[in-house]
């Protein structure tokens, strides 16, 4: 596994190794012990996966504290455009997001460490999206960002018409009216 730093501290991009030969291929989706020693301790409670049509924007999501989670998440199959966003208060990189193309073919994927908006956008026709997290979901603590916020400025790629969100996403407050429950 090649882990890639990227310009907001914690946010890392993983390209496993892939082995593949006439039968197919074989990869390290995750190894506990290079995750560790590239990123730090962590300990995964559950996974998730969703399946998706193409427009389909999901997020930006995290949970406040004490539910905050940190992700590894990978597109399985399809291709999406993922984005984090740093809403850590006090960070150097705060309200700075990162865009990774996530595809069954490349294979790649993209720790989100907590104190991070997370979501994605379905560029294919469709898409099977996987993560893990560090602590269980509460809806309570449920929160996010709106996708389309101009002060966030998210390249997307698509016309904001081919998108498809669901009432609650829509309904997210802007970057502006929102007061971060992380610090740095």
């Amino acid at each position: 596994m090649k882990f890639v730093n990227t310009p907001i501290e914690g946010l890392v991009i993983i390209e496993p190794t892939l082995f593949g030969d006439d039968r197919g291929y074989f990869l390290e989706s995750y190894n506990k012990k290079e995750f560790e020693k590239a990123i730090g301790e962590i300990s995964f409670v559950q996974d998730n996966e969703s399946n998706s049509s193409k427009g389909v924007l999901r997020g930006l999501h995290f949970q406040k504290p004490p539910y905050a989670q940190a992700k590894l998440v990978r597109c399985i199959e399809g291709k999406v455009l993922d984005v984090a966003i740093d809403i850590r208060d006090g960070s150097e990189t705060y309200g700075q997001h990162v865009i990774v193309e996530l595809s069954g073919e490349n294979k790649k994927q993209v720790f989100i460490p907590r104190g991070f908006a997370h979501g994605f956008l379905v560029i294919s026709e469709s898409a099977i999206f996987a993560y893990k997290v560090d602590n269980s979901y509460a809806p309570a603590y449920d929160a996010g960002i709106r996708w389309d916020d101009p002060t966030l400025n998210i390249e997307w790629g698509v016309n904001q018409s081919e998108v498809l969100v669901s009432g609650k996403d829509g309904n997210l407050p802007f970057f502006s009216e929102f007061e971060t429950p992380f610090t740095t």
